[in-house]
C-alpha cells in the first residue's frame, strides 16, 4: 500500500517549465542589489578620497583617520607633514587624511 501512495505522489510532482528563467531573474536581481548597495557607493567614496588627496596643499587644515588635527606644511607624492602644535611636525601618509577642514578651524579649537 505504501508503494502505491508514493507512486501516486511522484507522478503529480513536477518542476515548472520556466524554473530556469525564474532562477535567472533572481540571480540578475541579486547582482543589481549588490551593485547599487555595495559596489557603487564604495567606488564613489574612493573617487572622493582620491580627489581629496590630490587637493592637499600647503596651509590646508586637515583631520587624520587617527583623529589628529593639523596644518599641512609639506606635501610629497605619498606623504604629508602636519604641524599639530607650535613647532611640532609629524609625517603622515596621504591616505590617512580623512577630511579637509575649513580655514580657521584650528584657531577656533
Amino acid at each position: 500500500m505504501i508503494s502505491l501512495i508514493s507512486a501516486a505522489h511522484a507522478e503529480g510532482a513536477g518542476a515548472p517549465a520556466d524554473a530556469g528563467i525564474l532562477n535567472l531573474v533572481l540571480l540578475v536581481g541579486f547582482v543589481l542589489i549588490f551593485y547599487f548597495l555595495m559596489w557603487r557607493p564604495q567606488a564613489k567614496r574612493q573617487k572622493e578620497h582620491k580627489s581629496l588627496m590630490s587637493s592637499l596643499a600647503k596651509g590646508s587644515e586637515v583631520l587624520t583617520n587617527g583623529g589628529m588635527l593639523g596644518k599641512v606644511t609639506k606635501v610629497n607624492d605619498n606623504y604629508v607633514v602636519l604641524e599639530v602644535a607650535e613647532g611640532v611636525e609629524l609625517n603622515f601618509q596621504k591616505a590617512s587624511v580623512a577630511a579637509v577642514l575649513p580655514k580657521g578651524t584650528l584657531k577656533s579649537i
